[in-house]
């Protein structure tokens, strides 16, 4: 071991750590009982230590070599892929601070604002802060989630990962398939069961309702993990996306103009109205505040900066499945449209808006060119990517929809 954190730049101790927390466990032992670590306990120990030099923190860093979507090569073009934004980001910095170098040699007095313009308001977050938790419990759209659970008193909560919108006045129980994510579930939260949607351990009608948010996507059979639900509760409420729509994909600035990828990542995701027959739900939309709490893909719709952020774009994982190309692409382009004022020019009529939502509710007035036309409970006719919540029919059970759909809020 003593080699290995020569080698590495690390000291015993940290090593001992990554062992004792999961994180890289040497996969032998030698003769006189030392660990050895094999040629992939090796290559894990790299890809932990390159993230953990980009600011990464051991939970985040955990999820992301445990994806077994990755191999060493997709790591490789992740790791590449933030290095050269990195270095991007600090490029732009070094021209900003250039450019009020010059301004302060005329002798021009440099206001505070317009420091914070040259550099960035978010400079010492893109410097020095390591990944945050940005995945939070939204008050507003966990009171709609709340209410479609009716009077239950027993939840399941499937595809639980870290607990956001448990209700703490009912028994909850959840299940979720990551340890990693088990592992980040805080101090006295709900007891969670290591299991997949599709085959849930619990016999028949074992619950007044069982709730899924934010999770059918990742799924490997959203249709039968619903069926799974219905079978062992009494009612269904599920928050997901809805891509039933054409040209959904167009109508969110950023899906548009910046990650058309994202169309490929739901390309097999089943429609609404699926999902919705097979278990018998319904439909209704849930808005997403311009301030939402819960860093959902569609969250800052009104607040494009945040996109900026390497700490924001980690706890989504469109991120990671459209690739480190498509996503550093994607980074640029949308800073260098903030930079311009292009953003701006098209997508002016968001600012004053509170709230957006996806929910086909009926007609809009004749609206300037790239307002959607259905909104409901919005103060203009904006559709972004929206939550949806569908709710069974009656006695059964709510279901939830997410809808991915939207068409930004800005000049198409």
């Amino acid at each position: 071991m003593g080699r290995v954190a020569e080698l590495a730049g690390v000291s015993v101790r940290t090593l001992h750590h990554y062992d004792a927390i999961g994180l890289v466990r040497p996969s032998g032992r030698t003769a006189a009982g030392y660990r050895a670590y094999a040629a992939g306990d090796m290559e894990r120990l790299r890809e932990v230590l390159a993230y953990r030099r980009l600011g990464f923190g051991l939970r985040e860093i955990a999820e992301l070599v445990d994806d077994p979507s990755a191999d060493a090569v997709a790591h490789l073009h992740r790791l590449r892929g933030l290095l050269l934004e990195r270095r991007d980001r600090a490029d732009e910095m070094v021209t900003a601070i250039d450019r009020e170098l010059r301004t302060r040699a005329k002798g021009l007095e440099v206001t505070p604002e317009e420091q914070l313009n040259l550099l960035g308001a978010r400079l010492y977050d893109a410097i020095g802060d390591a990944y945050t938790a940005t995945r939070r419990t939204d008050p507003r759209i966990a009171a709609q989630i709340w209410d479609a659970l009716g009077d239950a008193r027993t939840v399941l909560n499937v595809g639980a990962g870290t607990g956001s919108y448990e209700p703490a006045d009912r028994h909850v129980t959840a299940v979720e398939p990551s340890a990693v994510m088990r592992g980040q579930r805080p101090p006295g939260s709900a007891p969670c069961v290591d299991a997949p949607a599709e085959c849930l351990p619990f016999a028949d009608r074992s619950f007044d309702v069982a709730m899924a948010v934010s999770t059918v996507h990742h799924w490997g059979d959203p249709i039968a993990g619903l069926r799974e639900m219905r079978r062992v509760a009494r009612r269904v409420v599920v928050l997901t996306f809805d891509t039933d729509e054409p040209g959904w994909q167009d109508r969110f600035w950023l899906t548009r103009d910046y990650l058309p990828e994202f169309t490929g990542v739901l390309a097999k995701f089943p429609s609404l109205a699926g999902m919705a027959d097979a278990i018998g739900a319904r439909a209704d939309p849930v808005p997403v505040p311009w301030d939402c709490a819960d860093g959902l893909f569609e969250a800052y719709w009104r607040r494009p900066g945040a996109y900026l952020e390497e700490r924001v774009r980690r706890a989504m994982s469109v991120w990671t499945r459209v690739g480190p190309e498509a996503e550093g692409r994607a980074v640029r382009s949308l800073g260098d449209d903030l930079a311009s004022g292009r953003w701006a020019e098209r997508n002016g009529d968001l600012a004053g808006l509170d709230a957006a939502d996806l929910g086909p509710v009926g007609p809009f007035p004749s609206s300037p060119v790239g307002r959607p036309r259905g909104v409901r409970c919005v103060l203009s006719a904006c559709r972004l990517q929206a939550l949806v919540l569908d709710v069974l029919g009656p006695g059964a059970s709510p279901v939830v929809r997410r809808k991915a759909t939207p068409k930004a809020l800005a000049e198409r």
